[in-house]
């Protein structure tokens, strides 16, 4: 019998400052291979070849107003922002606790800070374009991407050690 892992609880932390209290939801980058349709000659039909990756982008979700997010926009740095996200994910079937970190890199491009009503809670929502991800899981690495840097590790795997290599002579 198998149980899902769902998050019990978490954190996050905008350049080293922690929101613990204050962060409300985070909506992870989607992690995507760019691709082309191609179809040769003597093919039977298309297939999808690689271009590189899709743009990652994360969305924070602060309940209320926090000024320190907000002298953080406009940037000119593209890793600007730095953020860590911490997750701790249980299955109840008696297994422990998982640690989930994502550490990103951008800068915020839009914050939305949705209605104000006296007396109700608030939410701001931050929008970050990322250069950089890295999601750890248990103290391991499991992903990481550099854009810049050219970095595209999966399960210790560096999948573009060919390219770098040629592009390094």
């Amino acid at each position: 019998m198998g149980l899902p892992r769902t998050l019990v609880n978490m954190n996050a932390f905008v350049n080293g400052n922690s929101y613990q209290g204050v962060i409300s939801e985070f909506e992870q980058p989607k992690l995507a291979i760019s691709t082309e349709d191609y179809r040769g000659g003597g093919m039977l039909g298309s297939v999808k070849l690689d271009k590189g990756l899709e743009p990652l982008e994360a969305t924070l979700t602060f309940g209320g107003h926090e000024k320190r997010l907000l002298r953080t926009f406009g940037t000119t740095d593209v890793e600007g922002v730095r953020l860590r996200l911490v997750g701790a994910y249980r299955a109840d079937d008696g297994s422990p606790a998982q640690a989930v970190e994502i550490y990103a890199g951008g800068r915020f491009t839009e914050i939305d800070p949705g209605k104000d009503k006296p007396g109700d809670a608030t939410e701001h929502k931050y929008t970050a374009p990322l250069n950089y991800y890295r999601r750890v899981v248990d103290g391991r690495v499991e992903i990481e991407i550099d854009m810049i840097g050219g970095v595209f590790m999966v399960d210790g795997v560096d999948r573009y050690a060919e390219i770098t290599a040629i592009l390094q002579g």
